[in-house]
């Protein structure tokens, strides 16, 4: 149900948003002609943007309607989920804003948004490690974690302090590195939406797996199996990814090359915004790397770009970064880019899962 509605919400009122958007002004601003390595996409001017604000109101609607119509309450894991998406979509909301406001592609600077986002995540460290439930479970633990927590990676090892510092500074990279790196990917029609879709839908599958291989459940603690997950309200997350990639998808349809709208950086912040808490709180921070592999490769990219020019004293890896300009420029025409990264994105997140089933198959053998 919450996922149903969130496509339908998405889906069929954006056209609505658009309006809005319009109206308003809310028009994408594109980089000024002295960036002369940018490819052309003057004739995207004034296409409204700040769609993100779209998906996220889908994806709310979505889960609250569905989790009261059911009967039931949000779970704190959720709701997590929800804080992350809606605070990095703010930290990209008013950097939009500043861009359409003063027709400049410029708005926050780097260090201002890595400050707006470390606002929004570290309240969200503290709570996810605080308010166990009856099984003394919290969304999120102080382990690092690949497939589930490692337990010789714990954080608090040595002390409670220096433990804290550690787990704030770790949840932090994985924030900043995600969001920008969603943000960094969408700089094609629908590239970013497309890859969010398979993505959070991963993990949505992963989510439920957990569900259904939890060590609790129905108001009594299960016996313990081998290869079963500590993980706390798995179904709350599963039921929030699927609204979100829903969401995703709905938006996607008027997002695909040519597109009607795009998503700005509130969508595309929100976006790593999902994926960290999702990362986080189904304990699988490492294989992040994988299942998000593609936008991995675009920050990658920009990384690399600037290391070997730097080390080269001006000379390019690439023609531009990140690496779907370097193949626009290369005269690739931007729908093939799309679906080939769009393939990409799902051989990664396919390989990721997995390698989660299978690592829970070497347990319970």
């Amino acid at each position: 149900m919450a996922a149903a509605i969130s496509l339908a919400f998405t889906l069929f009122l954006t056209p609505v948003f658009l309006r809005l958007f319009r109206k308003w002004g809310w028009g994408q601003v594109i980089r000024t002609p002295e960036a002369i390595e940018n490819p052309s996409h003057e004739a995207k001017r004034g296409t409204p943007t700040m769609g993100g604000v779209i998906f996220i109101l889908g994806t709310m609607v979505g889960y609250f309607t569905a989790t009261y119509v059911g009967g039931g309450t949000p779970a704190l894991s959720a709701l997590l989920v929800l804080w992350l998406m809606v605070g990095f979509g703010a930290v990209g909301f008013i950097d939009d804003y500043m861009k359409v406001h003063s027709q400049r592609s410029l708005g926050l600077s780097g260090w201002r948004k890595i400050i707006g986002q470390l606002v929004v995540i570290i309240p969200f460290g503290i709570v996810a490690l605080n308010f166990p439930n009856s099984f003394d479970q919290t969304p999120a633990s102080g382990s690092i974690s690949l497939f589930r927590d490692i337990p010789w990676l714990n954080l608090f090892a040595f002390a409670a302090i220096l433990g804290w510092v550690l787990y704030l500074l770790w949840i932090a990279i994985i924030g900043v590195a995600t969001s920008n790196s969603v943000n960094l990917t969408d700089g094609l029609d629908g590239l970013a939406a497309g890859a969010g879709v398979i993505v959070v839908g991963a993990y949505s599958l992963i989510a439920f797996w957990q569900f259904k291989q939890s060590c609790v459940g129905e108001g009594v603690e299960k016996a313990a199996f081998s290869g079963c997950y500590e993980v706390r309200d798995p179904f709350s997350l599963a039921i929030i990814a699927a609204s979100v990639a829903s969401s995703l998808i709905g938006f996607l349809w008027w997002n695909a090359p040519k597109a009607k709208v795009f998503m700005g950086d509130v969508g595309s912040m929100a976006i790593g915004g999902v994926i960290t808490a999702m990362a986080i709180l189904t304990r699988t921070e490492l294989l992040l790397f994988i299942i998000a592999g593609v936008f991995v490769m675009a920050s990658g990219s920009v990384i690399l770009q600037r290391g070997y020019f730097k080390i080269t004293r001006g000379k390019r890896l690439f023609l531009m970064s990140p690496f779907h300009h370097h193949l626009e420029m290369r005269g690739w025409s931007e729908v093939t880019i799309v679906v080939r990264m769009w393939i990409i994105a799902g051989l990664l997140a396919v390989s990721a899962v997995g390698l989660f089933y299978v690592e829970w198959l070497t347990r319970v053998d």
